[in-house]
């Protein structure tokens, strides 16, 4: 598709999304517990290329930032607004995604899921049920030109140019360069 018919194709969609996003800011202006995700959950299940195109329309004006020159697959999920979503990403089906920032040229595979840290729950008191229990919630960050495979958990940084294999779980963070496998994640070797 040539970059002003994509363009169009994007103005169409913020257009036709606008009702949706005063929506959720009257939503999210009454409670904004659950509204992000509810309308996350509503948005992942339009199919296709306009689907895409819809999600990326309301992300833009949701999230921290979300670059119109993406793609977000059917079925993903995002959790948090402060989600970054960098130029030329590709975000496959089925993804579930917390508070993180994805650089430039991405590619994040089927069903992965990029978790906000791996702290996100504390289990220290006994007397108290975990659901109850705070976490700390971390940004995490991949960096730009990262593959990440199918089914991989990342719960760390991943720094420029890596790759993580699929199914691999990614508990500390990832230095520049690195091919990771395995769970948890080891390195196999630097590109």
């Amino acid at each position: 598709m040539n970059r002003k018919l994509k363009l169009s194709a994007h103005c169409v969609a913020i257009l036709l999304i606008a009702p949706l996003l005063v929506l959720y800011y009257l939503g999210n202006s009454i409670s904004e517990h659950g509204v992000f995700a509810g309308f996350s959950q509503f948005l992942s299940l339009i199919p296709g290329k306009v689907g895409s195109y819809f999600r990326i329309a309301f992300y833009r004006f949701a999230m921290t930032n979300c670059h119109h020159d993406c793609l977000i697959g059917f079925g993903t999920l995002f959790s948090q607004t402060d989600t970054e979503i960098g130029e030329r990403v590709y975000i496959g089906p089925q993804c579930n995604i917390g508070s993180c920032v994805i650089g430039p040229d991405c590619l994040i595979a089927s069903g992965v899921h990029i978790m906000s840290g791996s702290t996100q729950h504390s289990f220290d008191e006994i007397d108290v049920p975990i659901q109850q229990q705070l976490g700390d919630y971390q940004r995490i960050v991949i960096g730009e030109d990262t593959w990440i495979g199918n089914g991989a958990l990342v719960m760390a940084n991943v720094g420029r140019k890596c790759v993580i294999g699929a199914g691999s779980v990614v508990t500390k963070d990832v230095p520049d360069y690195s091919i990771m496998a395995g769970n948890p994640a080891k390195l196999i070797k630097s590109r």
